[in-house]
């Protein structure tokens, strides 16, 4: 499979050598010091394209590929105001996108065990939940998309809570998610349940950034060739 990385920087390196590992070739090189080999003619030497980047970008990218009939993985967080319109925009034009806040298999594992004690805890409104993520200071968004989604996944399932703020706060309808910012931290995610007699507790540490890596590879394995807008559990269920 031919490969074109928008985004260079440690994910892109990384995700390159989880490439060649796996017998793919890498065909074409994003950072920001070549923006403008970011061509339709140059992604089309691709079967597939993988976009880690940046908030502010990501949209842009990811429509370029749509529009140039390459399937695209993309990692970038911090731009959800814009995802239901791109997936939207996707569909439309018969293209081809997988979105996800996190690629580790560990982390997709661990948004199923988030669903599944929200469900518990929906009966026991005396708990509080609260949620804190910890990442290296270069992560440019707070809170990262994986404390996004797993706030999110909450507020479906947790009837007396209607919004997540990224602070500490008191009011009784909010989800509290604290950021932290410490290198040289891969990613911490903690969801906390709060009682007056005990607490409840589940964390996912990652020790390095290769689970993404691995986890992006394998979602550009998954949507070669196809059509359409999927996720990361189309993937595991794939590999089941």
């Amino acid at each position: 499979m031919r490969i074109a990385l928008i985004g260079y920087g440690k994910m892109g390196k990384i995700i390159e050598e989880n490439a060649l590992q796996r017998g793919h070739q890498v065909v074409l090189k994003i950072d920001s010091k070549n923006q403008s080999e970011l061509t339709s003619k140059n992604l089309q030497q691709a079967d597939v394209a993988i976009e880690f980047t940046n908030p502010h970008s990501a949209y842009d990218h990811v429509k370029l590929c749509i529009d140039s009939a390459v399937p695209v993985v993309s990692g970038s967080t911090g731009w959800n105001e814009k995802l239901e319109e791109i997936k939207l925009y996707c569909n439309k034009n018969n293209g081809t996108l997988l979105h996800a806040s996190n690629f580790s298999i560990g982390v997709n594992i661990f948004f199923n065990i988030n669903q599944q004690l929200a469900k518990l805890m929906s009966a026991y409104p005396e708990y509080e939940p609260t949620l804190e993520e910890i990442h290296h200071t270069e992560k440019k968004d707070a809170p990262s998309g994986t404390a996004v989604t797993l706030a999110e996944d909450i507020l479906l399932l947790l009837h007396n809570k209607n919004r997540w703020e990224n602070n500490e706060t008191s009011e009784p309808d909010v989800i509290p998610v604290t950021s932290k910012r410490i290198d040289p931290a891969a990613g911490t995610h903690h969801v906390k349940y709060t009682s007056a007699i005990d607490d409840i507790e589940i964390i996912h540490t990652a020790h390095n950034r290769k689970g993404f890596a691995f986890g992006a590879v394998l979602a550009a394995e998954f949507i070669a060739g196809k059509k359409g807008v999927y996720s990361m559990n189309d993937v595991l269920d794939a590999a089941k």
